[in-house]
Protein backbone atom coordinates (compact mmCIF):
# COMPACT_ATOMS: atom_id res chain seq x y z
CA UNK A 1 0.00 0.00 0.00
CA UNK A 2 2.91 2.60 0.97
CA UNK A 3 4.15 1.26 -2.79
CA UNK A 4 7.87 1.47 -1.32
CA UNK A 5 9.75 -0.97 0.92
CA UNK A 6 9.58 -0.48 4.60
CA UNK A 7 13.00 0.25 5.38
CA UNK A 8 14.06 -1.93 8.75
CA UNK A 9 10.57 -3.12 8.14
CA UNK A 10 11.92 -6.81 10.40
CA UNK A 11 12.33 -4.78 13.67
CA UNK A 12 8.87 -3.20 14.17
CA UNK A 13 6.74 -4.70 16.45
CA UNK A 14 4.35 -7.17 16.11
CA UNK A 15 0.76 -5.68 15.35
CA UNK A 16 2.75 -2.06 14.97
CA UNK A 17 0.45 0.39 12.48
CA UNK A 18 2.80 2.09 10.42
CA UNK A 19 2.72 5.89 11.36
CA UNK A 20 1.85 6.54 7.50
CA UNK A 21 -1.70 4.29 7.70
CA UNK A 22 -1.97 5.91 11.42
CA UNK A 23 -1.40 9.73 12.14
CA UNK A 24 -4.04 11.32 10.15
CA UNK A 25 -6.72 8.98 12.08
CA UNK A 26 -5.80 10.47 15.92
CA UNK A 27 -9.32 12.52 15.60
CA UNK A 28 -11.67 9.44 14.89
CA UNK A 29 -9.59 6.47 16.28
CA UNK A 30 -9.38 7.85 19.91
CA UNK A 31 -12.80 9.57 19.56
CA UNK A 32 -11.39 13.10 19.91
CA UNK A 33 -12.74 16.57 19.33
CA UNK A 34 -11.52 18.08 16.13
CA UNK A 35 -10.49 20.80 17.46
CA UNK A 36 -8.12 18.67 19.14
CA UNK A 37 -3.99 19.61 17.77
CA UNK A 38 -1.70 16.79 17.11
CA UNK A 39 1.73 18.01 18.38
CA UNK A 40 2.99 14.63 17.30
CA UNK A 41 2.23 10.89 16.54
CA UNK A 42 4.78 8.90 18.00
CA UNK A 43 4.42 8.74 20.66
CA UNK A 44 0.73 10.67 20.12
CA UNK A 45 0.85 14.01 21.61
CA UNK A 46 -2.44 15.89 21.98
CA UNK A 47 -3.82 19.35 23.32
CA UNK A 48 -7.13 20.93 23.29
CA UNK A 49 -7.72 24.95 22.53
CA UNK A 50 -8.85 26.88 25.47
CA UNK A 51 -12.10 27.37 24.38
CA UNK A 52 -13.24 23.47 24.19
CA UNK A 53 -12.05 23.07 27.62
CA UNK A 54 -15.17 25.44 28.45
CA UNK A 55 -17.31 22.17 30.69
CA UNK A 56 -16.93 22.10 34.12
CA UNK A 57 -15.92 18.38 33.27
CA UNK A 58 -13.74 17.41 30.85
CA UNK A 59 -15.14 14.79 28.56
CA UNK A 60 -12.86 12.36 27.47
CA UNK A 61 -13.17 13.68 23.93
CA UNK A 62 -11.50 17.17 24.86
CA UNK A 63 -8.84 15.88 27.55
CA UNK A 64 -5.15 16.12 25.81
CA UNK A 65 -2.98 13.27 25.52
CA UNK A 66 0.35 12.87 26.61
CA UNK A 67 2.54 10.00 25.74
CA UNK A 68 5.76 8.62 26.34
CA UNK A 69 5.73 5.18 24.49
CA UNK A 70 3.43 3.18 22.02
CA UNK A 71 0.00 2.38 23.38
CA UNK A 72 -0.32 -1.12 24.43
CA UNK A 73 -2.22 -3.62 22.07
CA UNK A 74 -4.44 -6.86 22.35
CA UNK A 75 -5.12 -5.29 26.50
CA UNK A 76 -7.83 -8.17 28.12
CA UNK A 77 -9.10 -7.16 31.32
CA UNK A 78 -9.93 -10.22 32.38
CA UNK A 79 -6.64 -10.98 32.48
CA UNK A 80 -5.21 -7.93 33.85
CA UNK A 81 -3.39 -7.76 37.24
CA UNK A 82 -1.85 -4.90 39.70
CA UNK A 83 1.24 -6.48 41.56
CA UNK A 84 2.13 -4.09 44.38
CA UNK A 85 6.32 -5.41 45.55
CA UNK A 86 8.96 -3.18 46.62
CA UNK A 87 12.03 -3.04 49.20
CA UNK A 88 9.10 -1.30 51.94
CA UNK A 89 6.56 -3.63 51.38
CA UNK A 90 5.44 -6.02 54.38
CA UNK A 91 4.40 -8.53 51.57
CA UNK A 92 3.94 -8.66 47.68
CA UNK A 93 0.31 -8.89 46.56
CA UNK A 94 -1.17 -9.48 42.76
CA UNK A 95 -4.96 -8.11 42.47
CA UNK A 96 -7.36 -8.45 39.70
CA UNK A 97 -9.68 -5.79 38.20
CA UNK A 98 -12.29 -7.85 39.83
CA UNK A 99 -10.46 -7.59 43.19
CA UNK A 100 -9.86 -4.28 43.13
CA UNK A 101 -13.32 -3.70 42.55
CA UNK A 102 -14.27 -5.20 46.42
CA UNK A 103 -12.75 -2.51 48.00
CA UNK A 104 -14.55 0.94 49.14
CA UNK A 105 -15.29 2.62 45.55
CA UNK A 106 -14.24 6.26 45.12
CA UNK A 107 -14.95 9.16 42.64
CA UNK A 108 -13.24 12.73 42.92
CA UNK A 109 -12.80 15.27 39.93
CA UNK A 110 -9.22 16.08 39.96
CA UNK A 111 -7.43 18.25 37.80
CA UNK A 112 -4.04 16.91 35.84
CA UNK A 113 -1.88 19.17 34.24
CA UNK A 114 1.13 18.28 31.85
CA UNK A 115 4.13 19.92 33.85
CA UNK A 116 4.97 21.58 29.82
CA UNK A 117 2.01 23.39 29.78
CA UNK A 118 3.07 26.15 28.01
CA UNK A 119 6.25 25.32 26.76
CA UNK A 120 6.07 27.31 23.76
CA UNK A 121 6.70 30.79 25.45
CA UNK A 122 9.67 30.30 27.28
CA UNK A 123 12.63 32.24 25.44
CA UNK A 124 15.60 30.70 24.90
CA UNK A 125 13.10 27.66 24.02
CA UNK A 126 12.84 24.36 25.76
CA UNK A 127 13.39 21.35 23.99
CA UNK A 128 9.85 18.73 24.18
CA UNK A 129 6.30 19.39 23.01
CA UNK A 130 5.73 22.60 22.56
CA UNK A 131 2.27 22.62 24.40
CA UNK A 132 0.77 25.67 24.38
CA UNK A 133 -2.18 26.02 27.35
CA UNK A 134 -3.98 23.20 26.38
CA UNK A 135 -2.53 20.53 28.04
CA UNK A 136 -5.00 20.83 31.32
CA UNK A 137 -8.00 18.63 32.67
CA UNK A 138 -10.27 17.93 34.87
CA UNK A 139 -12.55 15.19 34.91
CA UNK A 140 -14.03 12.48 37.23
CA UNK A 141 -11.99 9.54 38.73
CA UNK A 142 -13.44 6.05 40.24
CA UNK A 143 -11.32 3.37 41.86
CA UNK A 144 -9.95 2.49 44.83
CA UNK A 145 -7.90 4.42 46.86
CA UNK A 146 -3.90 3.91 46.77
CA UNK A 147 -4.07 4.05 50.49
CA UNK A 148 -6.48 1.36 50.87
CA UNK A 149 -4.32 -1.12 48.61
CA UNK A 150 -1.16 -0.24 50.83
CA UNK A 151 -2.99 -1.00 54.22
CA UNK A 152 -3.63 -4.00 52.68
CA UNK A 153 -0.31 -5.82 51.96
CA UNK A 154 1.39 -3.13 54.70
CA UNK A 155 4.23 -0.53 54.43
CA UNK A 156 7.40 -0.60 56.13
CA UNK A 157 8.22 2.75 58.04
CA UNK A 158 10.91 3.52 55.66
CA UNK A 159 8.72 4.13 52.93
CA UNK A 160 10.02 7.21 50.94
CA UNK A 161 7.88 6.46 47.54
CA UNK A 162 5.70 4.39 45.31
CA UNK A 163 7.17 3.82 41.46
CA UNK A 164 4.53 3.06 39.12
CA UNK A 165 5.10 0.73 35.81
CA UNK A 166 2.60 0.73 32.94
CA UNK A 167 2.67 -1.75 30.03
CA UNK A 168 3.12 1.12 27.06
CA UNK A 169 6.37 -0.03 25.29
CA UNK A 170 9.31 1.96 24.26
CA UNK A 171 9.83 3.59 21.51
CA UNK A 172 12.40 1.21 20.16
CA UNK A 173 10.26 -1.47 20.62
CA UNK A 174 11.97 -3.22 23.11
CA UNK A 175 9.89 -5.22 26.01
CA UNK A 176 13.12 -4.23 28.64
CA UNK A 177 12.77 -0.63 28.53
CA UNK A 178 10.13 1.62 30.29
CA UNK A 179 9.15 4.70 28.71
CA UNK A 180 8.48 6.11 31.62
CA UNK A 181 8.44 4.71 35.61
CA UNK A 182 7.83 7.84 37.71
CA UNK A 183 5.29 8.01 40.98
CA UNK A 184 4.85 9.98 44.26
CA UNK A 185 6.20 10.66 47.59
CA UNK A 186 4.36 8.05 49.98
CA UNK A 187 2.96 11.41 51.72
CA UNK A 188 1.12 11.90 48.57
CA UNK A 189 0.19 8.10 47.76
CA UNK A 190 -1.45 8.02 51.71
CA UNK A 191 -3.67 10.78 50.36
CA UNK A 192 -7.52 10.60 50.48
CA UNK A 193 -7.66 11.20 46.76
CA UNK A 194 -4.30 9.50 44.89
CA UNK A 195 -6.28 6.44 43.08
CA UNK A 196 -5.99 3.24 41.31
CA UNK A 197 -8.75 4.22 38.86
CA UNK A 198 -10.67 2.06 36.71
CA UNK A 199 -13.47 4.65 35.40
CA UNK A 200 -13.20 7.86 33.97
CA UNK A 201 -16.85 9.90 33.80
CA UNK A 202 -18.41 7.12 34.59
CA UNK A 203 -16.93 4.81 32.07
CA UNK A 204 -13.95 2.78 31.41
CA UNK A 205 -11.03 4.54 30.96
CA UNK A 206 -10.30 5.17 27.21
CA UNK A 207 -7.78 3.52 26.09
CA UNK A 208 -5.59 6.51 24.97
CA UNK A 209 -5.54 7.51 28.57
CA UNK A 210 -4.79 4.33 30.38
CA UNK A 211 -7.28 1.86 30.16
CA UNK A 212 -8.46 -0.19 32.40
CA UNK A 213 -5.96 0.42 34.87
CA UNK A 214 -4.50 4.47 35.87
CA UNK A 215 -2.58 6.18 38.92
CA UNK A 216 -4.10 9.30 39.15
CA UNK A 217 -2.41 11.83 41.23
CA UNK A 218 -3.99 15.44 41.19
CA UNK A 219 -2.95 18.44 41.40
CA UNK A 220 0.76 16.78 40.99
CA UNK A 221 1.93 16.87 36.88
CA UNK A 222 0.07 14.46 34.89
CA UNK A 223 3.20 12.30 34.77
CA UNK A 224 3.14 11.26 37.85
CA UNK A 225 -0.41 10.07 36.96
CA UNK A 226 0.71 6.24 35.36
CA UNK A 227 -0.94 5.00 32.51
CA UNK A 228 -1.84 1.02 31.98
CA UNK A 229 -0.55 0.15 35.38
CA UNK A 230 0.30 -3.24 36.42
CA UNK A 231 3.01 -2.88 38.88
CA UNK A 232 3.68 -0.73 42.05
CA UNK A 233 6.90 -0.49 43.72
CA UNK A 234 7.02 0.65 47.54
CA UNK A 235 10.99 2.58 47.56
CA UNK A 236 12.58 3.02 50.56
CA UNK A 237 14.27 5.90 47.97
CA UNK A 238 13.24 7.99 45.53
CA UNK A 239 11.83 6.34 43.05
CA UNK A 240 14.71 6.00 39.80
CA UNK A 241 13.00 4.85 37.12
CA UNK A 242 13.19 6.30 33.39
CA UNK A 243 11.94 10.11 33.66
CA UNK A 244 12.79 10.51 37.54
CA UNK A 245 16.39 11.10 37.44
CA UNK A 246 18.39 14.01 35.50
CA UNK A 247 16.26 16.74 34.31
CA UNK A 248 12.68 14.87 33.84
CA UNK A 249 10.18 16.88 35.26
CA UNK A 250 12.87 18.98 37.64
CA UNK A 251 13.18 22.68 37.64
CA UNK A 252 16.25 24.70 39.56
CA UNK A 253 16.05 24.92 42.80
CA UNK A 254 17.37 27.73 42.75
CA UNK A 255 16.09 30.23 40.22
CA UNK A 256 18.70 30.63 37.01
CA UNK A 257 18.86 32.99 34.11
CA UNK A 258 17.89 32.07 31.07
CA UNK A 259 19.65 29.91 29.11
CA UNK A 260 21.92 29.23 31.89
CA UNK A 261 23.20 25.93 32.02
CA UNK A 262 21.96 23.93 35.45
CA UNK A 263 23.87 20.77 36.60
CA UNK A 264 21.54 17.76 37.38
CA UNK A 265 22.60 18.10 41.19
CA UNK A 266 20.42 21.51 41.50
CA UNK A 267 17.56 20.77 40.03
CA UNK A 268 14.43 19.74 42.27
CA UNK A 269 11.55 17.30 41.09
CA UNK A 270 8.49 18.98 40.44
CA UNK A 271 5.57 18.38 43.25
CA UNK A 272 2.69 20.45 43.58
CA UNK A 273 1.98 22.72 40.31
CA UNK A 274 1.11 26.34 40.53
CA UNK A 275 -1.93 28.35 40.59
CA UNK A 276 -3.04 28.74 37.24
CA UNK A 277 -6.36 29.99 35.09
CA UNK A 278 -7.83 29.76 31.68
CA UNK A 279 -10.63 31.69 29.78
CA UNK A 280 -12.85 29.30 28.24
CA UNK A 281 -15.82 31.69 26.89
CA UNK A 282 -15.38 33.48 24.43
CA UNK A 283 -12.51 32.26 21.78
CA UNK A 284 -9.74 34.58 21.29
CA UNK A 285 -10.44 36.65 18.22
CA UNK A 286 -13.96 37.84 19.32
CA UNK A 287 -16.60 40.28 17.27
CA UNK A 288 -18.63 41.86 19.76
CA UNK A 289 -19.72 44.42 17.46
CA UNK A 290 -22.24 47.39 18.59
CA UNK A 291 -22.12 45.43 21.80
CA UNK A 292 -19.74 46.94 24.32
CA UNK A 293 -20.61 44.44 27.36
CA UNK A 294 -19.60 40.41 27.57
CA UNK A 295 -19.84 37.54 29.68
CA UNK A 296 -16.44 35.45 30.22
CA UNK A 297 -15.71 32.17 32.47
CA UNK A 298 -12.94 29.95 31.91
CA UNK A 299 -11.75 27.99 35.26
CA UNK A 300 -8.50 28.13 37.83
CA UNK A 301 -6.55 25.60 39.58
CA UNK A 302 -3.42 25.76 41.91
CA UNK A 303 -2.54 22.69 42.37
CA UNK A 304 -2.33 21.32 46.15
CA UNK A 305 -4.16 24.69 46.85
CA UNK A 306 -7.31 26.13 46.33
CA UNK A 307 -7.93 29.10 44.46
CA UNK A 308 -8.94 32.50 46.06
CA UNK A 309 -9.85 34.87 43.89
CA UNK A 310 -9.51 35.80 39.81
CA UNK A 311 -9.13 38.87 38.58
CA UNK A 312 -9.43 40.13 34.91
CA UNK A 313 -7.98 42.86 33.27
CA UNK A 314 -8.94 44.88 29.97
CA UNK A 315 -6.21 47.63 30.38
CA UNK A 316 -3.10 45.28 29.90
CA UNK A 317 -3.01 44.80 33.27
CA UNK A 318 -2.90 48.72 35.08
CA UNK A 319 -6.29 48.01 36.73
CA UNK A 320 -8.00 44.38 37.78
CA UNK A 321 -11.75 43.50 38.74
CA UNK A 322 -12.95 40.80 40.65
CA UNK A 323 -14.51 37.57 39.01
CA UNK A 324 -17.33 35.31 40.97
CA UNK A 325 -15.47 32.42 41.91
CA UNK A 326 -17.24 29.02 42.78
CA UNK A 327 -15.89 26.34 45.18
CA UNK A 328 -14.34 23.37 43.67
CA UNK A 329 -16.14 20.08 43.51
CA UNK A 330 -13.90 18.48 46.02
CA UNK A 331 -10.18 19.28 46.78
CA UNK A 332 -7.77 18.84 43.79
CA UNK A 333 -10.96 20.17 41.15
CA UNK A 334 -10.43 23.07 39.17
CA UNK A 335 -13.06 26.20 40.29
CA UNK A 336 -14.93 28.10 37.82
CA UNK A 337 -14.98 31.55 38.01
CA UNK A 338 -17.58 34.21 35.03
CA UNK A 339 -17.48 37.76 35.29
CA UNK A 340 -19.34 40.66 32.73
CA UNK A 341 -17.51 42.93 31.24
CA UNK A 342 -17.90 46.80 30.15
CA UNK A 343 -15.84 48.01 27.40
CA UNK A 344 -15.79 52.20 27.26
CA UNK A 345 -15.44 51.86 23.50
CA UNK A 346 -15.01 50.65 20.07
CA UNK A 347 -12.05 49.26 20.03
CA UNK A 348 -9.33 46.14 20.09
CA UNK A 349 -8.96 45.19 23.66
CA UNK A 350 -7.23 42.08 25.57
CA UNK A 351 -8.72 40.22 28.53
CA UNK A 352 -6.11 38.90 30.62
CA UNK A 353 -6.94 36.02 33.60
CA UNK A 354 -5.26 36.31 36.57
CA UNK A 355 -5.67 33.60 39.91
CA UNK A 356 -4.38 33.61 43.71
CA UNK A 357 -4.09 30.90 45.70
CA UNK A 358 -4.70 30.67 49.24
CA UNK A 359 -1.54 31.22 50.36
CA UNK A 360 -1.13 33.99 48.61
CA UNK A 361 0.78 33.13 45.38
CA UNK A 362 -0.58 34.96 42.08
CA UNK A 363 0.02 34.27 38.69
CA UNK A 364 3.08 36.29 36.99
CA UNK A 365 1.74 38.65 33.95
CA UNK A 366 4.89 37.87 32.16
CA UNK A 367 6.62 34.19 31.79
CA UNK A 368 7.85 33.10 35.28
CA UNK A 369 11.68 31.71 35.33
CA UNK A 370 13.17 30.26 32.93
CA UNK A 371 13.83 26.43 33.00
CA UNK A 372 16.02 24.39 30.63
CA UNK A 373 13.07 22.08 29.88
CA UNK A 374 10.17 24.40 30.14
CA UNK A 375 8.05 23.86 32.96
CA UNK A 376 5.76 25.50 35.12
CA UNK A 377 4.72 28.36 32.51
CA UNK A 378 1.32 29.78 34.78
CA UNK A 379 1.73 33.22 32.99
CA UNK A 380 -1.99 34.89 32.35
CA UNK A 381 -3.93 33.95 29.57
CA UNK A 382 -5.20 36.79 27.44
CA UNK A 383 -7.63 36.80 24.69
CA UNK A 384 -8.07 39.39 21.88
CA UNK A 385 -11.65 41.20 21.84
CA UNK A 386 -12.77 43.62 19.04
CA UNK A 387 -15.60 46.38 19.77
CA UNK A 388 -17.34 48.23 17.15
Amino acid sequence: MIGIPIVFGRWMPKDYVPVVFDQDNFHQKFNKDQDMVVLNDKPWNAEAQAHILDDKVTPASRMFVRNNGLVPNQIDPTKWTLTIDGESAVSTKSYSLEDLKRFPKYTYQLTLECGGNGRNEFDPPAKGNQWSLGAVSSANWTGVRLRDLLEDIGVKDDAVYVGYYGKDMHLSGSPNKNPISRGVPITKAMMEETLIAYEMNGEDIPIIHGYPLRLVAGGWPASASGKWLHRLSIRNKVHDGEKMEGQSYRIPCDPVAPGEKVEDDNMCIIESMPVKSLITYPKSGALLGSKKSLDIRGHAWAGELDVKEVHYSIDFGMSWQKCRLEPPANRLAWQHWYASVSFPEKGYYEVWARATDIKGNMQPMIVPGWNPKGYLNNACHRIAVKVG
